[in-house]
């Protein structure tokens, strides 16, 4: 939780800079314990299995990146999902006339009033708001007791419940996904999975050892860059990279005052 709520520089010196860093002072210490007669001798056997244990950890890597990168993006689109449900709430309630109209009006800023004052910091901890819950409750009962005359007003609240249930349902996708993606298993596999992928590159010998030095180096900056950016968006509404609420911002902004202007 720590290198999720941190800053990303943070993130990166704990979890590139430094273990890669390691992996590069590897060979030297290897080089000097074993020898580099012993070491050549490996080289043959270890590359076979150092090219099926790589392509090995890079399926997994890149399928982990792909799979946070999606849920990130689905994240996105469920904020903006949302925004959108309640921008079109906000114009249909123009027609409805009178004190109903008013209160929906009311409520509806107010429900996303709290949903961005108190949500967002919520599904930062990987929970919901009760009193978000509470403000849609209320907006949903407002709209209940509407009771059209006509079968325009009888349109209206047919369209105004529908836009709720799409705020409803794109409220609840995202409180889904800021609890994170990827399960405990997946992350011991792809952190054990780092440590011998690595680890591999340290029966080899190299008569270059500055050049071996440097490869060890490159492939460690690999693959603890992929683990960073599986970090930074596991959890796509907590740390640095994260959704953000502007969606909602924007919509409060534009159509939550009481007699918001009219728009071409």
């Amino acid at each position: 939780m720590f290198l999720i709520t941190s800053s990303l520089w943070v993130a990166v010196v704990l979890i590139v800079v430094i273990p890669t860093l390691l992996a590069m002072a590897g060979p030297i210490v290897i080089r000097r314990w074993v020898g580099f007669e012993k070491l050549r001798v490996n080289n043959e056997v270890a590359g076979f299995k150092f090219a099926t244990v790589g392509v090995i950890y890079a399926v997994l890597l890149a399928f982990a990146v792909i799979v946070v990168w999606e849920k990130f993006s689905d994240a996105e689109s469920d904020v903006t999902r949302e925004g959108g449900a309640a921008a079109t709430v906000y114009r249909i309630i123009d027609g409805v006339e009178g004190e109903a109209g008013r209160k929906l009006r009311a409520e509806m800023t107010a429900y996303l009033e709290v949903a961005i004052a108190e949500d967002w910091p919520a599904m930062e901890r990987g929970s919901a708001s009760d009193a978000v819950t509470r403000a849609l409750n209320t907006l949903y009962a407002t709209a209940l007791t509407y009771s059209p005359t006509d079968q325009r007003g009888a349109v209206v609240l047919s369209g105004i419940l529908n836009q709720l249930n799409i705020m409803t349902e794109a409220r609840r996708a995202r409180l889904v996904k800021a609890s994170g993606t990827v399960p405990g298993v997946i992350w011991f596999v792809l952190c054990s999975g780092a440590l011998v992928t690595i680890g591999f590159t340290l029966f080899f010998g190299a008569e270059n050892l500055r050049a071996q030095t440097i490869m060890t180096g490159g492939l460690a900056l690999l693959i603890f860059s992929g683990l960073l950016v599986i970090v930074a968006i596991d959890h796509p509404f907590s740390g640095t990279v994260k959704v953000r609420p502007e969606a909602l911002v924007e919509v409060l902004r534009d159509l939550g005052r009481p007699n918001p202007p009219s728009k071409p």
